[in-house]
Protein backbone atom coordinates (compact mmCIF):
# COMPACT_ATOMS: atom_id res chain seq x y z
CA UNK A 1 0.00 0.00 0.00
CA UNK A 2 1.54 3.80 -0.69
CA UNK A 3 2.51 5.97 1.52
CA UNK A 4 -0.70 8.28 1.52
CA UNK A 5 -0.61 11.65 0.86
CA UNK A 6 -0.71 13.88 3.73
CA UNK A 7 -3.99 15.57 2.93
CA UNK A 8 -5.46 12.01 3.19
CA UNK A 9 -4.15 11.27 6.87
CA UNK A 10 -7.03 11.38 8.99
CA UNK A 11 -5.05 13.47 11.56
CA UNK A 12 -4.74 16.24 8.45
CA UNK A 13 -8.70 15.51 7.56
CA UNK A 14 -9.77 16.03 11.28
CA UNK A 15 -7.40 18.71 11.93
CA UNK A 16 -8.32 20.67 9.01
CA UNK A 17 -12.24 20.35 9.59
CA UNK A 18 -11.92 20.97 12.98
CA UNK A 19 -9.91 24.07 12.28
CA UNK A 20 -12.47 25.56 9.27
CA UNK A 21 -15.62 24.38 11.22
CA UNK A 22 -14.29 26.43 14.64
CA UNK A 23 -13.25 29.21 12.37
CA UNK A 24 -16.65 29.33 11.12
CA UNK A 25 -17.95 29.16 14.44
CA UNK A 26 -15.72 31.79 15.97
CA UNK A 27 -16.67 34.22 13.22
CA UNK A 28 -20.07 33.67 13.67
CA UNK A 29 -20.28 33.65 17.67
CA UNK A 30 -18.30 37.25 17.28
CA UNK A 31 -20.90 38.50 14.87
CA UNK A 32 -23.55 37.56 17.47
CA UNK A 33 -22.20 38.97 20.45
CA UNK A 34 -20.80 41.93 18.67
CA UNK A 35 -24.71 42.66 17.73
CA UNK A 36 -25.75 41.45 21.01
CA UNK A 37 -23.60 43.94 23.58
CA UNK A 38 -23.71 46.52 20.93
CA UNK A 39 -28.11 46.70 20.79
CA UNK A 40 -27.97 45.51 24.62
CA UNK A 41 -26.16 48.50 25.07
CA UNK A 42 -28.46 50.75 23.04
CA UNK A 43 -31.59 49.56 24.21
CA UNK A 44 -29.98 50.36 27.63
CA UNK A 45 -29.41 53.48 26.92
CA UNK A 46 -32.82 53.97 25.20
CA UNK A 47 -34.27 53.06 28.27
CA UNK A 48 -32.57 55.01 30.74
CA UNK A 49 -32.91 58.36 28.59
CA UNK A 50 -36.41 57.65 28.40
CA UNK A 51 -36.98 56.98 32.23
CA UNK A 52 -34.58 60.04 32.87
CA UNK A 53 -36.84 62.18 30.91
CA UNK A 54 -40.10 61.12 31.95
CA UNK A 55 -38.93 61.22 35.39
CA UNK A 56 -37.64 64.82 34.88
CA UNK A 57 -40.76 65.72 33.47
CA UNK A 58 -42.97 64.23 36.03
CA UNK A 59 -41.26 66.67 38.83
CA UNK A 60 -41.90 69.83 36.94
CA UNK A 61 -45.71 68.27 36.56
CA UNK A 62 -45.60 67.60 40.32
CA UNK A 63 -44.50 71.55 40.81
CA UNK A 64 -46.80 72.53 38.25
CA UNK A 65 -49.55 71.45 40.55
CA UNK A 66 -48.52 72.16 43.63
CA UNK A 67 -48.26 76.20 41.68
CA UNK A 68 -52.44 75.28 40.44
CA UNK A 69 -53.27 74.44 44.16
CA UNK A 70 -51.62 77.67 45.51
CA UNK A 71 -53.14 79.76 42.93
CA UNK A 72 -56.43 78.00 43.45
CA UNK A 73 -56.03 78.97 47.26
CA UNK A 74 -55.54 82.69 46.39
CA UNK A 75 -58.00 83.20 43.64
CA UNK A 76 -60.40 82.02 46.14
CA UNK A 77 -59.19 83.60 49.36
CA UNK A 78 -62.26 85.41 50.68
CA UNK A 79 -59.54 88.26 51.32
CA UNK A 80 -58.57 88.61 47.60
CA UNK A 81 -62.07 88.80 46.86
CA UNK A 82 -62.91 91.27 49.69
CA UNK A 83 -59.89 93.43 47.95
CA UNK A 84 -61.23 93.51 44.36
CA UNK A 85 -65.12 93.67 45.12
CA UNK A 86 -64.68 96.35 47.96
CA UNK A 87 -63.02 100.13 48.22
CA UNK A 88 -59.57 99.91 49.01
CA UNK A 89 -59.17 100.00 52.92
CA UNK A 90 -55.96 99.18 55.54
CA UNK A 91 -57.51 96.35 56.54
CA UNK A 92 -58.55 93.93 53.35
CA UNK A 93 -54.88 95.21 52.03
CA UNK A 94 -52.82 94.27 55.58
CA UNK A 95 -54.68 90.95 55.60
CA UNK A 96 -53.96 90.20 51.65
CA UNK A 97 -50.58 91.20 52.10
CA UNK A 98 -49.94 88.84 55.36
CA UNK A 99 -51.33 85.96 53.21
CA UNK A 100 -48.87 86.92 50.27
CA UNK A 101 -46.00 86.82 52.45
CA UNK A 102 -46.81 83.95 53.79
CA UNK A 103 -47.58 82.01 50.66
CA UNK A 104 -44.02 83.15 49.39
CA UNK A 105 -42.34 81.85 52.83
CA UNK A 106 -43.79 78.34 52.36
CA UNK A 107 -42.04 78.27 49.08
CA UNK A 108 -38.50 79.62 48.60
CA UNK A 109 -38.71 79.15 44.60
CA UNK A 110 -41.63 81.68 44.48
CA UNK A 111 -40.07 85.26 43.43
CA UNK A 112 -43.67 87.18 43.72
CA UNK A 113 -47.23 87.68 43.59
CA UNK A 114 -48.50 90.11 42.31
CA UNK A 115 -52.95 90.95 42.39
CA UNK A 116 -54.26 92.98 39.94
CA UNK A 117 -58.04 94.43 40.06
CA UNK A 118 -59.74 94.82 36.50
CA UNK A 119 -60.01 98.48 37.55
CA UNK A 120 -56.19 99.40 37.52
CA UNK A 121 -55.62 98.44 41.28
CA UNK A 122 -52.56 96.00 42.43
CA UNK A 123 -51.10 94.15 45.37
CA UNK A 124 -47.78 92.57 45.63
CA UNK A 125 -45.15 91.56 48.01
CA UNK A 126 -42.74 93.60 45.54
CA UNK A 127 -42.73 97.70 45.80
CA UNK A 128 -40.95 97.81 42.11
CA UNK A 129 -42.81 96.91 39.97
CA UNK A 130 -42.28 97.77 36.01
CA UNK A 131 -45.99 96.74 34.22
CA UNK A 132 -48.44 98.00 31.85
CA UNK A 133 -51.21 99.83 34.24
CA UNK A 134 -54.42 101.47 33.14
CA UNK A 135 -57.90 102.68 35.12
CA UNK A 136 -59.42 100.01 32.52
CA UNK A 137 -57.10 97.34 32.51
CA UNK A 138 -58.84 95.75 29.38
CA UNK A 139 -56.90 97.53 27.69
CA UNK A 140 -53.68 95.93 28.47
CA UNK A 141 -53.24 93.31 26.36
CA UNK A 142 -51.27 90.89 28.51
CA UNK A 143 -54.52 91.20 31.08
CA UNK A 144 -56.74 90.33 27.89
CA UNK A 145 -54.50 87.42 27.66
CA UNK A 146 -54.65 86.53 31.24
CA UNK A 147 -58.47 86.11 31.71
CA UNK A 148 -59.04 84.42 28.72
CA UNK A 149 -56.86 81.48 29.80
CA UNK A 150 -59.91 79.25 30.31
CA UNK A 151 -59.75 80.05 33.64
CA UNK A 152 -56.49 77.83 34.45
CA UNK A 153 -53.05 78.38 35.03
CA UNK A 154 -50.89 79.21 32.52
CA UNK A 155 -47.21 78.73 32.09
CA UNK A 156 -45.22 81.24 29.80
CA UNK A 157 -41.80 80.85 28.68
CA UNK A 158 -39.30 82.54 30.84
CA UNK A 159 -39.76 86.42 31.39
CA UNK A 160 -36.48 87.40 31.14
CA UNK A 161 -37.03 91.41 31.72
CA UNK A 162 -33.72 93.73 30.93
CA UNK A 163 -32.08 90.22 29.85
CA UNK A 164 -28.98 89.05 30.95
CA UNK A 165 -26.94 86.38 30.79
CA UNK A 166 -27.54 85.60 34.92
CA UNK A 167 -29.88 83.10 35.34
CA UNK A 168 -30.74 83.73 38.96
CA UNK A 169 -32.75 87.33 37.66
CA UNK A 170 -34.95 84.44 35.13
CA UNK A 171 -38.30 83.99 36.58
CA UNK A 172 -41.76 81.89 34.65
CA UNK A 173 -44.69 83.63 34.90
CA UNK A 174 -47.97 81.98 35.91
CA UNK A 175 -51.46 83.57 35.72
CA UNK A 176 -54.92 83.29 36.59
CA UNK A 177 -58.17 85.01 36.21
CA UNK A 178 -59.93 85.54 39.40
CA UNK A 179 -63.29 85.54 39.41
CA UNK A 180 -66.71 86.53 41.59
CA UNK A 181 -69.31 83.91 42.47
CA UNK A 182 -70.99 84.50 39.12
CA UNK A 183 -68.35 84.37 36.97
CA UNK A 184 -67.29 88.10 36.65
CA UNK A 185 -64.04 89.20 36.64
CA UNK A 186 -62.28 90.58 39.20
CA UNK A 187 -58.99 90.48 38.21
CA UNK A 188 -55.84 88.59 37.75
CA UNK A 189 -53.15 86.94 39.85
CA UNK A 190 -49.92 86.40 38.71
CA UNK A 191 -47.26 84.51 40.11
CA UNK A 192 -43.74 84.67 39.14
CA UNK A 193 -41.57 81.90 39.86
CA UNK A 194 -37.75 81.69 39.77
CA UNK A 195 -36.29 80.05 36.95
CA UNK A 196 -33.36 78.13 38.83
CA UNK A 197 -36.29 75.67 40.22
CA UNK A 198 -36.53 74.30 36.77
CA UNK A 199 -33.05 74.30 36.13
CA UNK A 200 -33.04 72.42 39.72
CA UNK A 201 -35.25 69.63 38.23
CA UNK A 202 -33.12 69.17 34.73
CA UNK A 203 -29.43 70.31 35.66
CA UNK A 204 -28.57 67.19 37.37
CA UNK A 205 -30.42 64.80 34.98
CA UNK A 206 -28.48 61.65 34.54
CA UNK A 207 -27.95 60.95 30.65
CA UNK A 208 -23.82 61.44 30.36
CA UNK A 209 -21.56 63.54 29.92
CA UNK A 210 -21.68 64.87 25.97
CA UNK A 211 -25.86 64.22 26.73
CA UNK A 212 -28.68 67.20 27.47
CA UNK A 213 -31.73 68.25 27.43
CA UNK A 214 -33.77 70.89 26.57
CA UNK A 215 -37.67 72.40 26.76
CA UNK A 216 -39.22 73.81 23.80
CA UNK A 217 -42.89 75.07 23.85
CA UNK A 218 -45.64 74.75 21.31
CA UNK A 219 -44.18 77.79 19.19
CA UNK A 220 -40.42 76.06 19.04
CA UNK A 221 -39.22 78.74 21.90
CA UNK A 222 -36.30 77.74 23.61
CA UNK A 223 -37.70 77.86 27.32
CA UNK A 224 -34.63 75.79 29.09
CA UNK A 225 -30.82 74.62 27.93
CA UNK A 226 -28.00 74.36 30.28
CA UNK A 227 -26.34 76.34 27.76
CA UNK A 228 -27.43 80.15 28.36
CA UNK A 229 -26.04 80.43 24.88
CA UNK A 230 -28.96 78.81 23.12
CA UNK A 231 -31.44 81.83 24.38
CA UNK A 232 -29.84 84.20 22.10
CA UNK A 233 -28.25 82.36 19.05
CA UNK A 234 -30.78 81.88 16.32
CA UNK A 235 -28.46 79.43 15.08
CA UNK A 236 -28.18 77.14 18.18
CA UNK A 237 -32.21 77.78 18.15
CA UNK A 238 -32.49 76.31 15.12
CA UNK A 239 -30.54 73.24 15.45
CA UNK A 240 -32.83 72.50 18.81
CA UNK A 241 -35.89 73.00 16.47
CA UNK A 242 -34.41 70.37 14.11
CA UNK A 243 -33.55 67.88 16.74
CA UNK A 244 -37.28 68.35 18.51
CA UNK A 245 -38.62 67.33 14.80
CA UNK A 246 -36.44 64.50 14.52
CA UNK A 247 -38.56 60.50 14.52
CA UNK A 248 -37.82 59.59 18.63
CA UNK A 249 -35.42 56.72 19.19
CA UNK A 250 -32.19 55.80 18.34
CA UNK A 251 -30.92 57.67 14.93
CA UNK A 252 -28.54 55.88 12.87
CA UNK A 253 -27.26 58.45 10.25
CA UNK A 254 -26.92 61.00 13.11
CA UNK A 255 -25.54 58.33 15.96
CA UNK A 256 -27.62 59.72 18.81
CA UNK A 257 -30.89 58.71 20.63
CA UNK A 258 -33.55 61.52 21.29
CA UNK A 259 -36.46 61.10 23.99
CA UNK A 260 -39.49 63.49 24.20
CA UNK A 261 -42.28 63.73 27.37
CA UNK A 262 -45.04 66.34 26.81
CA UNK A 263 -45.03 68.63 30.43
CA UNK A 264 -48.56 67.77 31.40
CA UNK A 265 -50.62 71.56 32.38
CA UNK A 266 -48.07 73.37 30.02
CA UNK A 267 -47.24 74.31 26.40
CA UNK A 268 -43.92 72.56 26.77
CA UNK A 269 -42.43 69.80 25.60
CA UNK A 270 -38.89 67.87 27.35
CA UNK A 271 -36.40 66.30 24.86
CA UNK A 272 -33.42 64.44 26.03
CA UNK A 273 -30.55 63.93 23.72
CA UNK A 274 -27.54 61.04 24.18
CA UNK A 275 -24.84 61.31 21.42
CA UNK A 276 -23.62 57.56 21.94
CA UNK A 277 -20.47 58.59 22.61
CA UNK A 278 -19.33 55.79 24.86
CA UNK A 279 -21.08 53.30 22.58
CA UNK A 280 -18.95 54.06 19.98
CA UNK A 281 -16.37 53.97 22.52
CA UNK A 282 -17.42 50.33 23.19
CA UNK A 283 -18.42 49.41 19.79
CA UNK A 284 -14.48 49.61 18.81
CA UNK A 285 -13.20 47.99 21.70
CA UNK A 286 -15.23 44.97 21.67
CA UNK A 287 -14.66 44.77 17.60
CA UNK A 288 -11.12 44.72 18.81
CA UNK A 289 -11.56 42.33 21.57
CA UNK A 290 -13.74 40.02 19.30
CA UNK A 291 -10.60 39.79 16.68
CA UNK A 292 -7.92 39.34 18.97
CA UNK A 293 -9.39 36.77 20.95
CA UNK A 294 -10.75 35.19 17.54
CA UNK A 295 -6.89 34.57 16.66
CA UNK A 296 -5.98 33.22 20.24
CA UNK A 297 -8.43 30.66 19.95
CA UNK A 298 -7.89 30.02 16.05
CA UNK A 299 -4.02 29.59 17.20
CA UNK A 300 -5.16 27.39 20.33
CA UNK A 301 -7.59 25.23 18.02
CA UNK A 302 -5.15 25.29 14.94
CA UNK A 303 -2.39 23.76 17.57
CA UNK A 304 -4.88 21.12 19.52
CA UNK A 305 -6.75 19.79 16.56
CA UNK A 306 -3.33 18.31 15.52
CA UNK A 307 -2.03 17.37 18.71
CA UNK A 308 -5.45 15.87 19.69
CA UNK A 309 -6.35 14.27 16.28
CA UNK A 310 -3.19 11.92 16.54
CA UNK A 311 -4.15 10.80 19.67
CA UNK A 312 -7.95 9.61 19.55
CA UNK A 313 -7.60 5.78 20.44
CA UNK A 314 -10.34 3.13 21.01
CA UNK A 315 -10.94 3.70 24.51
CA UNK A 316 -13.00 6.97 23.50
CA UNK A 317 -15.88 4.74 22.78
CA UNK A 318 -15.72 2.96 26.14
CA UNK A 319 -15.90 6.80 27.33
CA UNK A 320 -18.63 7.82 25.38
CA UNK A 321 -20.61 4.07 26.57
CA UNK A 322 -19.97 5.51 29.83
CA UNK A 323 -20.62 8.83 29.44
CA UNK A 324 -23.77 7.96 28.00
CA UNK A 325 -25.19 7.58 31.59
CA UNK A 326 -24.73 11.45 32.14
CA UNK A 327 -28.28 12.28 30.57
CA UNK A 328 -30.01 10.04 33.22
CA UNK A 329 -27.76 11.07 36.70
CA UNK A 330 -24.52 13.15 36.76
CA UNK A 331 -22.55 9.32 37.81
CA UNK A 332 -19.03 9.77 37.57
CA UNK A 333 -17.36 7.72 34.70
CA UNK A 334 -15.47 4.73 35.41
CA UNK A 335 -12.63 3.61 32.92
CA UNK A 336 -10.19 0.93 32.62
CA UNK A 337 -6.50 2.18 33.89
CA UNK A 338 -4.92 0.65 30.99
CA UNK A 339 -6.56 2.90 29.26
CA UNK A 340 -4.59 5.79 27.29
CA UNK A 341 -3.17 8.49 29.19
CA UNK A 342 -5.39 11.08 27.28
CA UNK A 343 -8.75 9.79 28.05
CA UNK A 344 -8.21 8.95 31.36
CA UNK A 345 -7.11 12.32 32.28
CA UNK A 346 -10.74 13.43 30.01
CA UNK A 347 -12.64 11.12 32.39
CA UNK A 348 -10.72 12.55 35.85
CA UNK A 349 -11.74 16.18 34.57
CA UNK A 350 -15.52 14.88 33.58
CA UNK A 351 -15.48 13.48 37.11
CA UNK A 352 -14.47 16.60 38.51
CA UNK A 353 -16.84 18.74 36.53
CA UNK A 354 -19.88 16.41 37.39
CA UNK A 355 -18.97 17.21 41.04
CA UNK A 356 -18.54 21.05 40.89
CA UNK A 357 -21.58 20.91 38.19
CA UNK A 358 -23.77 19.94 41.51
CA UNK A 359 -22.06 22.28 44.16
CA UNK A 360 -22.66 24.74 41.28
CA UNK A 361 -26.83 23.49 41.17
CA UNK A 362 -26.90 23.71 44.44
CA UNK A 363 -25.45 27.47 44.99
CA UNK A 364 -27.83 28.32 42.30
CA UNK A 365 -30.48 27.36 43.87
CA UNK A 366 -29.85 28.86 47.05
CA UNK A 367 -29.24 32.13 45.39
CA UNK A 368 -32.50 31.50 42.88
CA UNK A 369 -33.93 31.82 46.57
CA UNK A 370 -32.16 34.80 47.74
CA UNK A 371 -32.73 36.69 43.98
CA UNK A 372 -36.82 35.86 44.58
CA UNK A 373 -36.60 37.08 48.27
CA UNK A 374 -34.56 40.63 47.09
CA UNK A 375 -36.77 41.06 44.48
CA UNK A 376 -39.90 40.89 46.16
CA UNK A 377 -38.18 43.20 48.62
CA UNK A 378 -37.36 45.40 45.96
CA UNK A 379 -40.83 45.49 44.39
CA UNK A 380 -42.32 46.59 47.96
CA UNK A 381 -39.89 49.43 48.34
CA UNK A 382 -40.93 51.05 44.99
CA UNK A 383 -44.22 52.82 46.70
CA UNK A 384 -44.88 55.88 45.30
CA UNK A 385 -43.52 58.53 47.00
CA UNK A 386 -45.67 61.39 46.00
CA UNK A 387 -48.36 60.32 47.97
CA UNK A 388 -46.30 60.80 51.01
CA UNK A 389 -45.46 64.26 49.56
CA UNK A 390 -48.81 65.33 48.38
CA UNK A 391 -50.18 64.20 51.73
CA UNK A 392 -48.07 66.35 53.80
CA UNK A 393 -48.11 69.14 51.24
CA UNK A 394 -52.02 68.91 52.87
CA UNK A 395 -51.40 68.89 56.01
CA UNK A 396 -49.23 72.04 55.64
CA UNK A 397 -51.73 73.84 54.09
CA UNK A 398 -54.13 72.67 56.39
CA UNK A 399 -51.84 73.63 59.66
CA UNK A 400 -51.14 76.95 57.84
CA UNK A 401 -54.90 77.86 57.85
CA UNK A 402 -55.02 76.44 61.45
CA UNK A 403 -57.54 73.43 60.90
CA UNK A 404 -55.70 71.81 63.55
CA UNK A 405 -58.58 68.88 64.48
CA UNK A 406 -58.24 67.73 60.84
CA UNK A 407 -54.13 68.10 60.88
CA UNK A 408 -54.21 65.66 63.78
CA UNK A 409 -56.79 62.96 62.04
CA UNK A 410 -54.82 63.60 58.64
CA UNK A 411 -51.29 62.84 61.06
CA UNK A 412 -52.79 60.10 62.60
CA UNK A 413 -53.84 58.13 59.50
CA UNK A 414 -50.72 58.59 57.78
CA UNK A 415 -48.92 57.21 60.94
CA UNK A 416 -51.24 54.16 60.60
CA UNK A 417 -50.82 54.00 57.60
CA UNK A 418 -47.26 53.47 57.16
CA UNK A 419 -47.07 51.53 60.02
CA UNK A 420 -49.33 48.94 58.59
CA UNK A 421 -47.57 49.44 55.41
CA UNK A 422 -43.87 48.50 57.17
CA UNK A 423 -45.38 45.62 59.13
CA UNK A 424 -42.43 45.44 61.11
CA UNK A 425 -40.56 44.58 58.24
CA UNK A 426 -42.35 41.07 57.46
CA UNK A 427 -43.72 41.05 53.45
CA UNK A 428 -47.04 39.00 55.14
CA UNK A 429 -50.00 40.41 56.69
CA UNK A 430 -53.27 39.70 57.17
CA UNK A 431 -56.53 40.29 55.43
CA UNK A 432 -57.61 42.88 58.64
CA UNK A 433 -54.77 44.78 58.29
CA UNK A 434 -54.50 44.78 54.37
CA UNK A 435 -58.43 46.26 54.79
CA UNK A 436 -57.37 48.44 57.64
CA UNK A 437 -54.40 49.64 55.64
CA UNK A 438 -56.95 50.64 52.51
CA UNK A 439 -58.98 52.53 54.99
CA UNK A 440 -56.38 54.72 56.19
CA UNK A 441 -55.06 55.59 52.39
CA UNK A 442 -59.10 56.12 51.48
CA UNK A 443 -59.21 58.36 54.64
CA UNK A 444 -56.72 60.42 53.68
CA UNK A 445 -57.96 60.92 50.00
CA UNK A 446 -61.13 61.50 50.96
CA UNK A 447 -59.85 64.67 52.61
CA UNK A 448 -58.36 66.05 49.89
CA UNK A 449 -60.98 64.79 47.58
CA UNK A 450 -64.32 65.63 49.97
CA UNK A 451 -67.80 65.01 48.62
CA UNK A 452 -66.17 63.71 44.95
CA UNK A 453 -64.96 60.17 46.32
CA UNK A 454 -66.53 57.56 48.11
CA UNK A 455 -65.90 54.24 49.29
CA UNK A 456 -67.39 51.18 50.68
CA UNK A 457 -65.40 47.95 52.03
CA UNK A 458 -67.13 44.56 52.24
CA UNK A 459 -65.62 40.84 53.64
CA UNK A 460 -66.37 38.27 55.74
CA UNK A 461 -64.49 38.30 59.19
CA UNK A 462 -64.08 34.90 59.37
CA UNK A 463 -61.54 35.34 56.85
CA UNK A 464 -60.11 38.54 58.83
CA UNK A 465 -56.80 36.39 60.36
CA UNK A 466 -55.91 35.11 56.98
CA UNK A 467 -52.56 35.45 55.97
CA UNK A 468 -51.30 37.23 52.46
CA UNK A 469 -48.71 39.10 50.86
CA UNK A 470 -49.13 42.88 51.72
CA UNK A 471 -49.84 46.23 50.19
CA UNK A 472 -51.64 45.07 47.13
CA UNK A 473 -54.57 46.37 47.30
CA UNK A 474 -53.82 50.13 47.76
CA UNK A 475 -52.19 50.37 44.45
CA UNK A 476 -54.55 49.71 42.32
CA UNK A 477 -57.05 51.89 45.03
CA UNK A 478 -54.67 54.63 43.78
CA UNK A 479 -54.27 53.57 40.29
CA UNK A 480 -58.12 54.02 40.47
CA UNK A 481 -58.43 57.42 41.72
CA UNK A 482 -55.08 58.83 39.84
CA UNK A 483 -56.08 57.57 36.41
CA UNK A 484 -60.03 57.02 36.90
CA UNK A 485 -62.10 58.69 38.90
CA UNK A 486 -60.00 62.09 39.15
CA UNK A 487 -60.61 62.23 35.28
CA UNK A 488 -64.25 62.43 35.17
CA UNK A 489 -66.96 64.87 36.38
CA UNK A 490 -69.35 62.46 38.44
CA UNK A 491 -68.80 61.25 42.12
CA UNK A 492 -66.50 58.80 42.47
CA UNK A 493 -67.28 55.50 44.01
CA UNK A 494 -65.02 52.58 45.16
CA UNK A 495 -66.09 49.18 46.09
CA UNK A 496 -64.13 46.40 47.70
CA UNK A 497 -65.00 42.71 48.31
CA UNK A 498 -63.26 39.86 49.54
CA UNK A 499 -64.39 36.75 49.55
CA UNK A 500 -62.54 33.54 49.80
CA UNK A 501 -62.58 30.28 47.03
CA UNK A 502 -61.87 27.28 48.67
CA UNK A 503 -58.06 27.75 49.46
CA UNK A 504 -57.92 31.30 47.34
CA UNK A 505 -58.62 34.56 48.70
CA UNK A 506 -60.08 36.72 45.53
CA UNK A 507 -60.24 40.90 45.93
CA UNK A 508 -62.35 42.78 44.04
CA UNK A 509 -61.85 46.51 43.53
CA UNK A 510 -64.30 48.08 41.12
CA UNK A 511 -64.48 52.15 40.38
CA UNK A 512 -67.17 54.31 38.09
CA UNK A 513 -63.88 56.15 36.47
CA UNK A 514 -62.92 56.79 33.13
CA UNK A 515 -62.10 53.47 32.34
CA UNK A 516 -59.29 52.74 29.56
CA UNK A 517 -59.14 50.29 26.64
CA UNK A 518 -57.88 47.05 27.65
CA UNK A 519 -55.92 46.57 24.49
CA UNK A 520 -53.14 48.69 25.46
CA UNK A 521 -52.13 46.15 28.34
CA UNK A 522 -50.99 43.72 25.61
CA UNK A 523 -48.76 46.28 23.84
CA UNK A 524 -45.20 46.34 24.41
CA UNK A 525 -45.69 49.33 26.67
CA UNK A 526 -48.46 48.43 28.67
CA UNK A 527 -46.82 48.86 31.85
CA UNK A 528 -45.74 52.23 31.04
CA UNK A 529 -49.05 53.46 30.06
CA UNK A 530 -50.85 52.08 32.88
CA UNK A 531 -49.40 52.99 36.33
CA UNK A 532 -50.36 52.89 39.53
CA UNK A 533 -49.46 56.14 41.08
CA UNK A 534 -45.95 54.71 40.85
CA UNK A 535 -46.28 50.92 41.40
CA UNK A 536 -47.35 49.63 38.60
CA UNK A 537 -49.94 46.69 37.29
CA UNK A 538 -46.90 44.91 36.48
CA UNK A 539 -45.35 45.22 39.50
CA UNK A 540 -48.69 44.33 41.96
CA UNK A 541 -49.23 41.13 39.18
CA UNK A 542 -45.21 40.52 39.44
CA UNK A 543 -44.73 40.42 43.37
CA UNK A 544 -47.95 37.65 43.44
CA UNK A 545 -46.37 36.08 41.66
CA UNK A 546 -43.33 35.71 42.41
CA UNK A 547 -45.14 34.67 45.67
CA UNK A 548 -47.59 32.26 44.58
CA UNK A 549 -47.08 31.21 41.44
CA UNK A 550 -47.98 31.87 37.85
CA UNK A 551 -51.92 31.10 38.49
CA UNK A 552 -52.05 34.10 41.07
CA UNK A 553 -51.90 37.69 40.22
CA UNK A 554 -53.93 40.44 38.66
CA UNK A 555 -57.19 40.22 35.92
CA UNK A 556 -58.70 43.64 34.62
CA UNK A 557 -61.85 44.28 33.52
CA UNK A 558 -62.54 47.90 32.05
CA UNK A 559 -65.22 49.72 29.96
CA UNK A 560 -64.26 53.14 28.99
CA UNK A 561 -66.67 55.75 30.33
CA UNK A 562 -67.95 53.08 32.65
CA UNK A 563 -65.60 52.38 35.01
CA UNK A 564 -62.55 49.83 35.73
CA UNK A 565 -62.77 46.31 37.98
CA UNK A 566 -59.61 44.72 39.10
CA UNK A 567 -59.34 41.32 40.04
CA UNK A 568 -56.63 39.80 42.76
CA UNK A 569 -56.57 36.13 43.55
CA UNK A 570 -54.20 34.85 45.95
CA UNK A 571 -53.28 31.78 47.93
CA UNK A 572 -53.78 31.54 52.04
CA UNK A 573 -51.81 28.08 52.11
CA UNK A 574 -48.35 30.06 50.59
CA UNK A 575 -48.65 32.41 53.08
Amino acid sequence: MTKPKIYNKITFQITSFYFIASLIAIILMGFILYNSFFYIELNKDLEDTKIGVEKSGSYVELYVDKLKVISNILIKNNETIKYLTGKESVEPTRNLNFLLNNTIESDSSIKSIIIVGKDGRLISNEKKLNMSMSSDMMMEQWYVNAIHSNNMPILTKARMQNFSMDKDNWVISISQEIRDIKGNNLGVLLIDVRYKIVDNFLNDLNLGDKDYVFILNDINEVVYHKDKNYFVSPKLQDNLIKQSKMQMGYDKKKKMVIQSYKIKNTDWTLFGVSSLNELQVMRKNLMETVVVISIVFLSIIAYSGSYFAGRITRPIAKLEEAMRNIEDDFTPVVLDEKGCYEVLSLATHFNNMIKRIKTLLEEIIQKEKYLRTSELNALHSQINPHFLYNTLDTIAWMAEFKDTPKVVSLTKALAQFFRLSLNGGNEITTVFNEIEHIKQYLYIQQQRYGDKLSCEINYDDNISKEKILKIIIQPIVENAIYHGIRQVDRKGIILINVKKEGKDIIFTIRDNGNGFDLSILKSEKSTKDIKLGGVGIKNVDKRIKLYYGEEYGVNIESIIGVGTTVYIRVCTEKA
